[in-house]
């Protein structure tokens, strides 16, 4: 006699969470940790066994019902359980109650708040908004949160929302970046960093072989000057973060 496996004699009362996919004309499902879903979407939690209760993919847990083999071959092409849990917990569609969703979606809205007040200040004092300010405008932006996309993702387009809605000022703190080069091409070079957008040189020295600059920057450029330099100097030039944030804490400049 098969053995029959009902996981919700177990946990259905407990810590089940459902996350569904269509496929094929099919209904897939898998049972996961609450909680540990989105972790696992925004690349926080890496464990699987810490997000599925069980590498089984069925029809219908609440029933137990476990899918068919043949049916995962013609949906997913595979019959890995694992590998197709998560396939469904990437993109399949969380199963949660309207009062689970709406205290998830509170949550994400304090976290791309708090991410927010921990990147950007007030240009204008150079100082860090508290994140009950950053809260209020995104509000007042009328910021709607995405269940199934990444805290930081958001946040910068919470960012760009509250620069055109000119509720508050705000902007991303700077980085103070030092970058020394020479060569043949380091005229060139100097003009090339000097074009980028929002930077503001600080100093500069120079002699007959060599230059460095010092300039605060949109951290948004990095990789784009880390790449100019490395790609100018063909790997001699050198790039120094001296700053990652510039902001005034009471008589303090950071």
């Amino acid at each position: 006699m098969s053995k029959i496996f009902t996981p919700t004699n177990q946990i259905r009362l407990t810590n089940i969470a459902i996350v569904r996919m269509k496929k094929a004309g099919k209904r897939f499902e898998i049972a996961c940790y609450r909680n540990k879903v989105v972790s696992w979407r925004n690349n926080v939690e890496k464990n699987i066994d810490e997000v599925l209760q069980t590498h089984s993919v069925f029809t219908n847990v609440s029933k137990g019902q476990v899918a068919k083999k043949e049916d995962l071959l013609k949906a997913f092409g595979m019959d890995n359980q694992t590998e197709i849990c998560k396939l469904i917990l990437e993109k399949g569609e969380l199963q949660i109650s309207d009062k689970e969703r709406q205290s998830q979606n509170e949550q994400l809205f304090k976290d791309i708040a708090t991410t927010l007040a921990s990147i950007c200040l007030n240009p204008e004092l150079k100082r860090p908004y508290p994140v009950t300010i950053i809260e209020k405008a995104m509000k007042d932006a009328h910021y709607s949160v995405k269940p199934n996309q990444a805290t930081k993702v958001q946040a910068m387009a919470a960012l760009k929302l509250l620069k055109q809605a000119d509720i508050i000022p705000i902007e991303r703190a700077k980085m103070r970046i030092k970058v020394h080069f020479g060569g043949k091409e380091a005229k060139k070079l100097k003009q090339k960093i000097l074009k980028l957008e929002s930077l503001q040189v600080e100093s500069e020295e120079q002699d007959e072989e060599h230059t460095t600059l010092v300039f605060v920057v949109d951290p948004g450029q990095f990789k784009e000057i880390n790449a100019l330099i490395t790609s100018e100097t063909k790997g001699k030039g050198l790039l120094e973060v001296l700053a990652y944030k510039e902001i005034v804490l009471g008589d303090e400049f950071l």
